[in-house]
C-alpha cells in the first residue's frame, strides 16, 4: 500500500462499489477536480492497484452450463510455461493458477455441457503433455466478488 493516500483509498472504494462511476461524479464525491481524479486513476493503474475494467458475462446464460475446476498434473514440471501458454490459447479456459499442493496447475474451465467438458479434457488438455487431471464440477457459484477493499480501509484513512 505504499504511495496510496486517503484520496486514492476513497477513489478505490467508490470504484469498488460502481466501476462505471464517471470520473466527474467521483471528483464531486472526493471534492477535487475531474482532472485530479483522472491523474490519480492513471497513477493507480500504473502502480498496479487497478488492473483495468471489464464487462462480465454470465456464462450460463450464454450457453456454457458447465463450470469446472481442473487440477493438472504435468509429466514434466519444467513444462509449466509451455503448458500455460497453450492453456491461454484455449477459449474455454477462464483462469490458470500455479498453486501449492497436489496440482502443478489449477484451472477454471467453462463448457456447454458435461459431455463437451469431457471432450475438451480428452481432446485439448491431455495432448498438452499432461500426466493426468482431476476435475471438480461446480453446481452453483455461491460467491464471486472482487476483494471488498472497503472492509479493509475506510474513505477517511
Amino acid at each position: 500500500m505504499a504511495n496510496i493516500d486517503s484520496l486514492d483509498k476513497k477513489i478505490l472504494i467508490l470504484l469498488s462499489k460502481d466501476a462505471r462511476m464517471p470520473f466527474l461524479e467521483i471528483a464531486r464525491a472526493c471534492e477535487v477536480s475531474g482532472a485530479a481524479i483522472h491523474q490519480r486513476y492513471q497513477k493507480l493503474c500504473k502502480m498496479g492497484n487497478i488492473k483495468g475494467s471489464q464487462t462480465i458475462f454470465n456464462p450460463e446464460s450464454l450457453g456454457f452450463g458447465t463450470c469446472a475446476f481442473v487440477g493438472i498434473f504435468l509429466k514434466d514440471p519444467s513444462d509449466f510455461d509451455r503448458v500455460v501458454e497453450k492453456l491461454n490459447e484455449l477459449p474455454e479456459v477462464a483462469e490458470v493458477h500455479y498453486t501449492t499442493g497436489n496440482y502443478d496447475i489449477f484451472t477454471k474451465i467453462y463448457a456447454r455441457s458435461n459431455h463437451d467438458l469431457l471432450s475438451f479434457i480428452h481432446d485439448k488438455l491431455h495432448p498438452l503433455g499432461l500426466q493426468r487431471t482431476e476435475t471438480i464440477i461446480s453446481f452453483h457459484e455461491a460467491v464471486n466478488r472482487q476483494l471488498p477493499i472497503s472492509q479493509f480501509f475506510s474513505e477517511h484513512d
